[in-house]
């Protein structure tokens, strides 16, 4: 397995700073998405959803606006409009979108406690297909 790239980013919510080499020693779900897409749209309901009744000491969630793809969005209106309470970092225009060299939104990251990269989700996955990830890493 690939090591996942390190980075830290401003959190959505609170200003405060999340990175991924501090954060604890759960898998980690990294979701990169924009506003406009509607793969995107479908996904963030899925996950806010899992986000709700997530175990925290089972796996961390985090959000990605990728706002160099999404640059005119009020991003603070586009979550209290939709409800969704998911953990948001707001992506330094694409540079870490860049650096898990996706190509699309929604693209799902799973890091594993490791911190290697256990397996990536495009824009055509299910919520399933990636449940099934977090299940494989939780069994191992």
């Amino acid at each position: 397995m690939k090591q996942a790239p390190m980075f830290s980013l401003p959190s959505q919510q609170d200003g405060s700073v999340w990175s991924l080499e501090k954060a604890s020693s759960k898998i980690t779900m990294i979701t990169f998405w924009t506003s406009w897409c509607p793969d995107s749209q479908k996904d963030l309901l899925a996950k806010q959803k899992l986000f709700e009744s997530l175990h925290s000491n089972e796996m961390e969630m985090v959000m990605i606006h990728v706002s160099g793809r999404d640059p005119d969005v009020n991003l603070s209106q586009f979550l209290g409009e939709n409800h969704f309470t998911f953990p948001v970092l707001l992506d330094e225009g694409t540079k870490v979108y860049d650096r898990y060299h996706c190509m699309g939104v929604p693209t799902t990251v799973l890091v594993n406690t490791n911190k290697d990269i256990a397996f990536v989700y495009h824009d055509k996955s299910t919520i399933m297909d990636i449940m099934n990830g977090v299940a494989s890493l939780l069994n191992e």
